[in-house]
């Protein structure tokens, strides 16, 4: 075997041809980010969806947990309560009348969310000690956000239901 021969079948030699065959080429590597890039920009808008859908169902949620807990108060308690939704301040604030006529904030104001909601009008739903529900202007009001609207709707008998902008009722939209 000559020296050029020994040279290049010698186990040093293999091992630089292997490194200079390892990696990837530049090609390889554009293509790669590149369908990254594609899939993050098609997953952009559906998270952007949950995310304003899970915005609209929390509040749904605190709204039906202030109406539902302020009936449960006027049950347990045997007196008039009632829970005002103030649409400049996308808020709530418990009220009771022990005495029957005059109400009386219980505890502070609560913000339905952190986020910008629109209400379609401030609403009062009142409870009396049987737990019977009356409300003004009527037993649904509706919150909004990001063009996706739920409608809160308040039985007689304290049952709160929720549809959303399709109609649908469902607990979430």
């Amino acid at each position: 075997m000559s020296p050029a021969q020994q040279h290049i079948d010698s186990p040093e030699s293999r091992v630089s041809i292997r490194r200079k065959n390892s990696g990837f080429s530049m090609i390889e590597l554009i293509l790669v980010c590149l369908v990254g890039t594609v899939l993050t920009a098609m997953a952009i808008p559906q998270v952007k969806s949950s995310l304003y859908a899970y915005r609209l169902n929390s509040a749904v949620a605190m709204a039906k947990w202030g109406i539902q807990s302020t009936r449960f108060q006027a049950l347990s308690k045997g007196y008039p309560y009632q829970v005002v939704f103030t649409a400049a301040s996308a808020s709530y604030q418990v009220q009771s009348a022990p005495n029957g006529t005059t109400y009386s904030n219980v505890g502070t104001v609560v913000p339905l969310a952190a986020w910008p909601m629109t209400f379609s009008a401030d609403t009062t739903v009142n409870f009396k000690a049987n737990g019977f529900v009356s409300s003004t202007p009527g037993n649904n009001f509706s919150i909004t956000y990001q063009a996706t609207t739920a409608q809160i709707t308040v039985s007689n008998y304290g049952n709160v239901s929720v549809s959303c902008g399709n109609g649908v009722l469902t607990p979430m939209c």
